[in-house]
């Protein structure tokens, strides 16, 4: 049996206002590889912090093209603490309800990474953010610059066809 390859994945999420402008980042290190790095980026208009943190956590680990060993990083507690803490288990064992028995709050993207989570045996690391950590810091470098490139392609093709 072979053994899984070994992979970090660092994630961010930033949001400005929010809701409002969202973008998303993770980089993934081999550290098997030289610590060989890989950046990925995303943007959405009209999200939340909590939507662009899942997307980054899901989107480091889509980007991953074999079943692996991955400590993912994140400075989120929605994320790590849904993992660590067993909320995860808990909404799906209630049918996808919180303790209070309301909808949990973007269940479409909990059920993604939870399937996503069934192939990759995952280390969930909660980091504090804003706290030096450089990788923490370089995704949320990331993510503000992908939330802040959309804006302004958005707001500048808003701005071109007003002086039509």
């Amino acid at each position: 049996m072979q053994t899984r390859p070994y992979v970090e994945i660092y994630t961010d999420g930033a949001c400005s206002p929010n809701p409002g402008w969202g973008g998303w980042a993770a980089i993934l290190v081999s550290p098997q590889h030289n610590r060989h790095t890989k950046e990925i980026t995303g943007a959405e208009q009209n999200t939340t912090n909590n939507r662009m943190e899942l997307t980054a956590a899901i989107k480091g680990l889509q980007a991953l093209k074999v079943p692996s060993r991955v400590r993912l990083t994140t400075d989120s507690t929605y994320v790590s603490k849904a993992f660590q803490e067993g909320w995860l288990e808990n909404w799906k064992a209630k049918g996808w309800r919180t303790a209070a028995r309301s909808p949990v709050q973007n269940a479409d993207l909990w059920r993604e990474l939870d399937q996503l989570s069934a192939i990759h045996e995952i280390e969930w690391q909660w980091v504090r953010g804003h706290a030096n950590h450089p990788e923490n810091a370089r995704a949320d470098e990331l993510a503000v610059a992908a939330r802040e490139a959309l804006r302004r392609d958005v707001e500048g093709q808003g701005a071109a066809e007003i002086r039509r």
